[in-house]
């Protein structure tokens, strides 16, 4: 698959849930067609933001079925496939794949904090495993461990179907060195909304967004704009999205965004524990983000 199709907006989307706890498949179906429509370019299920974490295997295919499906190929989806027992990442790719996948999302093995070595080791068995194109998720706020640019250009070096890398560490000279040293087809993604005109501006290709839930169209006129070296109207969308984009993280995500649908009349806000409903008062800033955003 040409990797280009890639770039752009993609959206970790989130799984609505019913309030016993079961993924509510006519409310995915719902919202993978409001993305869709908005003009996201990538459907990103059962990352971070989906609660992969809290997701049983079979449930992950589940929604990955049900995305790839509403999708048709009208968009590509890049599926989050990733966990800290390398094995077990293995089964996700391949379970993945078979859901209707498109490319796999990858996160960097959490807890566990491997060495360098033990990250290259990790990678290098899922892309051998698979042969849709791996997006490696660097996030160590979340995982405990920092995929370094070396052990990215290395991977890069030596497996065919590692395509690209989801950037969260925010750390733009790291970011930097990945748009200095890369080959020309490899994608860097922004992994968090602020981050995305920054790392655009140096080069990049878009971004996984969170916002994108709540603002498609918002987000992708952000995207489009830093994509086309057009940076004034992309300040003007960013700043314009971002205390919405502040806001989806006064708490753990994605407590903030399911609420802010709830708030937009999409679903309700139902998470699985560990995960709660959101204080009173950050739903008051929450909507008030929201009003800004243009939301309501």
């Amino acid at each position: 698959m040409d990797r280009s199709r890639f770039r752009g907006l993609a959206v970790a989307m989130v799984t609505p849930m019913h309030p016993h706890g079961d993924v509510d498949r006519v409310a995915l179906r719902e919202h993978a067609e409001f993305l869709i429509s908005g003009g996201v370019d990538v459907l990103v299920p059962c990352g971070t933001t989906g609660e992969s974490a809290t997701l049983h295997f079979r449930e992950q295919a589940e929604v990955i079925a049900e995305v790839a499906a509403v999708a048709n190929g009208r968009v590509p989806i890049m599926a989050g496939a990733g966990t800290n027992h390398t094995e077990d990442a293995v089964k996700l790719s391949r379970a993945a794949r078979d859901a209707g996948a498109d490319a796999l999302l990858s996160v960097g093995p959490y807890y566990n904090r491997p060495t360098q070595e033990g990250l290259y080791r990790h990678f290098s068995e899922v892309a051998r495993s698979t042969e849709l194109p791996v997006f490696i998720y660097n996030v160590p706020g979340r995982t405990g461990s920092n995929i370094l640019p070396e052990t990215v250009l290395r991977l890069v070096r030596d497996m065919d179907t590692i395509a690209g890398v989801k950037e969260a560490s925010g750390d733009l000279a790291q970011v930097g060195t990945l748009l200095r040293e890369r080959p020309d087809d490899f994608l860097v993604l922004a992994g968090g909304d602020e981050m995305a005109l920054p790392v655009m501006a140096l080069g990049g290709d878009g971004v996984v967004s969170v916002a994108g839930n709540e603002v498609p169209q918002g987000m992708k006129a952000l995207v489009s704009a830093g994509l086309a070296g057009d940076f004034a109207s992309a300040r003007t969308h960013h700043f314009r999205l971002l205390a919405l984009m502040r806001a989806n993280f006064v708490e753990s995500n994605p407590i903030p965004v399911k609420t802010a649908l709830e708030i937009m009349d999409h679903f309700e806000a139902h998470m699985r524990l560990p995960l709660t409903p959101m204080e009173p008062a950050h739903r008051t800033t929450l909507e008030a983000a929201l009003r800004e955003a243009g939301v309501r």
